[in-house]
């Protein structure tokens, strides 16, 4: 079978962590199966539907890496085809046009409430024949009897008996097709072979079935995902982490890392926790999918992203972290930058942090800021008198490299028998106006001699 899956967001709102692994797993089925990969923007709420909103959906794809073969395409621009489907219903007899007014149809429901029945449309113009007119809607015939039932490939076996659906709406009054005449008619004209999505749309698949057999087309498999909790197993809110994809990116995830948490959650290869892309198309599964829903943990996916962060060459973490520093008001070379990153690196949880914290590597000396209570419990007269001396001796290094930088240290603290930790935070205040940063030795050789004696002569005439 030639796999072709889809991904049908609609844009009313911001592609966010739910819609995107649904993309993801539609993506890698068919990557698996080298198959297509096609993107449907589903435009038909004509109120809600922006193109800012179509904008951050493809933007998010591309950052993602989740590249589709074709499309996009755009509901709105496809009137015409669904219109032709409806038609062809019509024509067939397995669909007719209906006058009950919203009003009627509401008391339908009303009565059948009260005599403990399935409140729906009774199907009273459903053999009146009529023809089209103002304020007229299509209905599909749904049969009378039996039941509609389909292999979910998560779910496993799922029937549906037909009473208990009524003969939907296929156009509405305005002249507009609904939602599941518009999906079948896109992924029948598409041919689309796996339907991949959230099982929120459970509900519309029977109705899409019974238009498939109405239209003698071939039917999908179907794949309902199993939706995405937050830590208190309550549908994921904006609190727990459904933030829009770009979101996580302006925070300082990387793509790599948002893919592979994504994927599992809600699919599983043995224990295996890390993958690459190559490994999720090889490995990946619809077999392997949770039929159970997935909690989202925050603290997996910083564990992920540092894991990324720790592997991603310098030279391509320079531009992604150089962005955020660009931000913070700083515009450091690239050269620079690449000696302070790797500082970082086995440490950083996001980019973000990573940039807000090498900022005093940034800084001008002379605008550098001080945490004064460090500087009051660290530079006393005791420590200031080591570092004066320290600072004379490193005045005469000519490589001031890490090596250079350890041996002079340890031969003042051979000489004068006071221990490290006794001038390590005074030091490390003075240099960075905190009492928190990577390596002393490895600090200062970034930050070249010059700069270190600066602002360690700036430290000592403090008085706080």
């Amino acid at each position: 079978m030639n796999v072709i899956t889809r991904f049908a967001p609609s844009p009313t709102g911001y592609l966010h962590i739910g819609g995107a692994r649904t993309a993801l797993f539609s993506w890698l089925w068919a990557k698996k199966n080298k198959g297509k990969f096609i993107l449907r923007i589903e435009d038909t709420d004509k109120e809600r539907s922006t193109q800012e909103m179509t904008n951050a959906i493809l933007e998010a794809m591309d950052w993602l890496g989740l590249d589709y073969d074709l499309g996009p395409y755009f509901q709105s621009q496809r009137e015409k085809i669904y219109q032709e489907y409806i038609e062809k219903l019509l024509e067939k007899g397995a669909a007719y046009y209906c006058e009950c007014s919203p009003e009627e149809v509401e008391k339908m429901r009303e009565e059948a409430r009260a005599k403990g029945l399935k409140p729906k449309y009774n199907g009273k113009c459903r053999n009146k024949n009529l023809g089209p007119g103002k304020n007229r809607v299509v209905r599909l015939k749904v049969p009378l009897e039996g039941s509609t039932s389909f292999y979910d490939l998560v779910k496993g076996e799922i029937s549906v008996n037909n009473q208990e659906l009524d003969d939907f709406i296929l156009r509405r009054s305005d002249g507009t097709p609904t939602y599941n005449l518009a999906v079948v008619v896109d992924d029948l004209t598409m041919g689309i072979t796996h339907v991949i999505r959230g099982d929120d749309h459970i509900n519309n698949t029977p109705k899409q079935i019974l238009i498939y057999k109405a239209l003698e087309a071939p039917i999908p498999e179907f794949a309902h995902v199993p939706m995405i909790l937050g830590p208190d197993k309550k549908k994921l809110s904006k609190r727990h982490g459904a933030l829009s994809v770009m979101v996580y990116k302006e925070q300082g995830f990387l793509p790599e890392a948002i893919i592979n948490y994504l994927a599992r959650l809600g699919w599983a290869y043995g224990d295996q926790e890390i993958f690459s892309r190559e490994e999720l198309i090889e490995k990946f599964s619809l077999k392997k999918l949770n039929k159970s829903a997935s909690v989202f943990d925050i603290e997996k996916l910083l564990w992920l992203n540092s894991h990324y962060i720790k592997n991603t060459p310098i030279e391509k973490l320079v531009p992604l972290v150089k962005e955020f520093v660009y931000n913070l008001g700083y515009k450091p070379e690239d050269r620079y930058l690449a000696k302070i990153i790797p500082l970082y690196q086995p440490r950083a949880k996001t980019l973000k942090e990573m940039a807000e914290s090498l900022q005093f590597f940034l800084i001008e000396d002379n605008k550098l800021e001080y945490d004064l209570k460090a500087v009051k419990k660290f530079l006393t007269a005791d420590t200031k008198k080591h570092l004066n001396a320290l600072l004379n001796k490193m005045k005469s290094i000519k490589d001031f490299n890490q090596k250079e930088l350890e041996n002079l240290f340890q031969d003042y603290l051979q000489e004068t028998g006071i221990k490290f930790k006794l001038i390590a935070q005074p030091l490390r205040v003075s240099i960075t106006g905190q009492t928190f940063s990577p390596g002393l030795f490895e600090t200062m050789e970034v930050l070249g001699k010059e700069r270190v004696l600066t602002r360690l002569e700036k430290a000592l005439n403090l008085n706080v």
